[in-house]
């Protein structure tokens, strides 16, 4: 994703062949029921689970029209794109057009910077992206409210009961919790296309995060 250009990473077929776009793309047919009621920004965490952390932000801000992910972890991984949150701290956000420019969910690596000395290009892309999905290493409301998304496994102690949380199903037979958000497991394929900067045509579990964006996470 070029935040310079503001092109989303993940856009449709043609929109591949128009622009020129290295990354592996795929068009998607998600919407979000009753848009009014949706929250503009929220932090997701995960707690010890590698892989999860990596798809979990991507899967919410896919089960939006236009989203950007943005990782605030010094240490993530690095997502599909072209630029990082580092390389726009250090041109100034205001060399930068902060807006997107078509439909789609794009994804801003870290580049290793803590979110303390983003804040300023956080605060500015949350006023000009519809949607944000902020990937934090610490469960930490710093710029938008936590998602706390925690994997379903026996043994292991997944939640806190008080506090509503997204729980994602791994497979196994564990006690459901008293409250939150359960989602489906994701399609191999799913996670697949998404670790390569791919969304899939279709996805329960995609569609599943709308619910997630339509609770008053606080």
């Amino acid at each position: 994703m070029a935040v310079g250009s503001a092109r989303p990473s993940i856009q449709s077929h043609s929109d591949r062949r128009r622009k020129g776009l290295s990354q592996p793309l795929s068009a998607h047919t998600f919407s979000v029921v009753g848009e009014r009621n949706v929250l503009a920004a929220l932090t997701v965490f995960t707690n010890r689970d590698g892989l999860l952390s990596v798809i979990a932000p991507i899967g919410l801000a896919a089960a939006v029209p236009t989203c950007l992910v943005v990782d605030l972890d010094p240490n993530g991984p690095l997502l599909p794109g072209v630029s990082t949150l580092a390389a726009l701290v250090e041109s100034g956000p205001r060399q930068v057009d902060l807006q997107p420019a078509a439909e789609g969910t794009a994804m801003l690596a870290n580049g290793g910077i803590c979110p303390e000395e983003a804040e300023t290009v956080v605060r500015h892309l949350l006023d000009g992206w519809p949607h944000v999905v902020l990937r934090s290493d610490v469960d930490r409301g710093l710029f938008a409210p936590v998602v706390p998304v925690h994997p379903m496994l026996p043994g292991w102690p997944y939640g806190d009961p008080s506090r509503f949380c997204v729980y994602q199903e791994a497979g196994f037979r564990v006690e459901r919790p008293a409250q939150g958000i359960v989602l489906p497991r994701p399609a191999a394929g799913t996670v697949g296309k998404l670790l390569n900067g791919a969304l899939p045509p279709k996805s329960r579990w995609i569609s599943a995060w709308r619910e997630v964006w339509a609770h008053p996470w606080r």
